[in-house]
């Protein structure tokens, strides 16, 4: 069996646990790992319900406890393991986490296909504002850039 497999299966296993008869008691059935140089430094699964939370999602839970786990909020390197498809919110952190690579199990018709509106959101993402469900304004205010212009402005302002 080779690394892609072994971690990938982590991830379903996480998965697994989570989709218990009754109902999933923390979220929904997926999970997630995050491995650097051969080994897990990071693992998640879905948390939305128990914790309140719509974005405790699995990659971003694995993708917060590697960040901890390694001091950093950069995984450069690091590979995302996901038992399903990351949506467009856990994609996104991955994107902003600088993870290298992803491989996933289930492709998002499959989320889709159990009532999770992946595909819904992938969708609406690529629409121009305007034409969105969800109304979004911009509202030009005066010195509005001040607070990006400071952080500039700081020698010693890090950049992520």
């Amino acid at each position: 069996m080779n690394s892609d497999h072994f971690f990938l299966q982590r991830a379903v296993a996480l998965a697994m646990r989570n989709a218990v008869p009754g109902g999933c008691p923390e979220g929904g059935p997926f999970g997630a790992v995050v491995v650097r140089n051969g080994s897990i430094i990071g693992e998640g699964w879905n948390q939305v319900v128990a914790s309140h939370d719509p974005t405790a999602h699995a990659e971003v839970q694995a993708i917060r406890a590697a960040c901890r786990a390694q001091g950093d909020h950069h995984l450069s390197g690091a590979t995302l393991y996901a038992s399903s498809e990351p949506c467009p919110l856990c994609l996104a952190a991955a994107y902003w986490a600088r993870i290298a690579r992803i491989v996933f199990a289930n492709p998002r018709h499959e989320a889709a296909a159990i009532g999770f509106c992946d595909d819904d959101l992938y969708r609406e993402l690529a629409l121009p504002l305007a034409a969105r469900g969800l109304p979004i304004e911009h509202l030009p205010l005066p010195d509005a850039n001040a607070p990006l212009r400071r952080w500039l402005d700081d020698p010693q302002h890090t950049l992520y």
